[in-house]
């Protein structure tokens, strides 16, 4: 018998309070601050065009723009072709005005300092607060609430209390709409927050983490991804109730101690405290295609935006790379990654892109259904950069090292997202 860890929620005897605060449509609800008139319109916010021009990608959709088929990460163009821009409606007879939507150019500094006030609100709210991205955030409230059982001669609000009161704070204060999911667990409170959005309140009390995923699809569990939940309907086991009532033996021979942890997550079982997140190691962005791709312009159109995109995180985070790198997924779900090593630390987004597009011309030919761009080796610390004397030659990769390997795509085929969370 495979041993188990201690367990904490539904079978353990502590009592964490975790709160998982996620804004809803985070960059449009920031365009909405400034131009109110756009609320309850369908709204694209777009990384790497200008008005009048069609290249570039999807940073976030409004729900609005979400029912006319548009995605985060989808080429403008194609956004376009689904909801043109009310101001060419307007111009055009051809074009229902009724029928088109506003795009809004990504402005990160802008973004950051609304995130900014939204988290100067959470730090004062919780003893604990761990920033996953501009826009979410995991806080401890365990010495400052108490689950709906307790709250009799309690002094100290309850859960659902306190998260509402916390909604509305942000909201009043901020301009901008929270989903909260309050659970005894990290898994279950992010599960919770995604349940009702938008503008979602969902609490999980302890003794009630199992019930509460019993029903929901099995990939709704922390780190079941697209690959492993096939793989587990395959063994019959379709939603998270399964998972939790599923031989762990069986899934420990299947999936390693991975397995493990997934069934101990669809049974209430967590054992993560809420810890702040301090420098991250490596800095990407991801994006899958609609439907998998051989032309080699879409390819490289979307690596060009996502190097422009990770190279702009880095800029704004002070960060210098030693390594770039990228991730490209073919049918089914086969992940392969390609790095190369630099001479030294530098900052240079036209060099991101100028060997991300390098290392995917392995990939000329190949389907892809999605890509990634990686830099990696980060340093924060103040001083020159490298040289790049005799780095002119980087795009041809002749004397680089490029690190290679290949894995089928399960719940590691996303890298650590370290800001913004939207363009994941």
């Amino acid at each position: 018998m495979t041993p188990e860890f201690e367990t904490f929620g539904d079978s353990g005897t502590r009592r964490q309070v975790v709160c998982h605060v996620d804004i809803d449509c985070f960059y449009a609800a920031c365009e909405r601050l400034r131009e109110p008139a756009l609320r309850g319109e369908p709204l694209v916010v777009g990384m790497g065009y200008e008005p009048g021009e069609t290249h570039g990608a999807v940073a976030t959709a409004s729900y609005e723009a979400r029912e006319y088929g548009v995605e985060s990460a989808m080429g403008i163009e194609e956004a376009l072709d689904r909801l043109p821009r009310k101001v060419d409606a307007a111009a055009d007879p051809d074009f229902d005005v009724d029928e088109a939507g506003y795009y809004r150019p990504v402005d990160l500094e802008y973004y950051e300092s609304v995130g900014r006030e939204v988290k100067e609100i959470l730090h004062d709210r919780a003893d604990v607060v761990r920033e996953v991205s501009v826009d979410e955030a995991y806080l401890d409230v365990t010495d400052r609430v108490c689950w709906s059982g307790e709250s009799e001669g309690e002094d100290r609000p309850t859960v659902r209390a306190f998260a509402r009161d916390l909604k509305a704070t942000v909201e009043q204060a901020v301009g901008v709409v929270a989903s909260v999911g309050v659970a005894p667990t990290m898994s279950a409170a992010k599960v919770a927050s995604d349940a009702d959005k938008p503008d979602g309140l969902v609490v999980v009390e302890p003794g009630e983490v199992r019930t509460f995923f019993a029903d929901l699809p099995v990939e709704a569990v922390h780190n079941v991804g697209p690959v492993t939940a096939r793989e587990l309907r395959a063994m019959d086991v379709e939603t998270a109730g399964d998972l939790a009532a599923a031989d762990p033996e069986i899934l420990a021979d299947r999936f390693g101690e991975r397995g493990l942890t997934i069934r101990r997550f669809a049974r209430g079982e967590d054992p993560r405290e809420v810890e702040p997140v301090g420098d991250p190691k490596s800095l990407s962005r991801e994006s899958a295609f609609t439907e998998a791709t051989t032309d080699t312009a879409t390819k490289r159109d979307r690596v060009r935006n996502l190097a422009a995109d990770v190279a702009e995180r880095a800029r704004r985070k002070g960060a210098l790379y030693r390594t770039i790198g990228i991730k490209v997924v073919t049918p089914p779900f086969d992940v392969h990654t390609r790095a190369r090593s630099l001479p030294g630390p530098v900052e240079d987004g036209d060099l991101v892109a100028e060997t991300a597009l390098d290392l995917l011309e392995e990939f000329e030919d190949a389907e892809v259904r999605k890509l990634g761009v990686r830099v990696s080796n980060l340093s924060f610390t103040e001083g020159d950069q490298a040289s790049l004397s005799g780095f002119d030659g980087a795009s041809s990769g002749s004397d680089r090292p490029v690190e290679r390997s290949g894995e089928r795509a399960d719940d590691r085929d996303g890298w650590i997202q370290t800001t913004l969370g939207e363009f994941t």
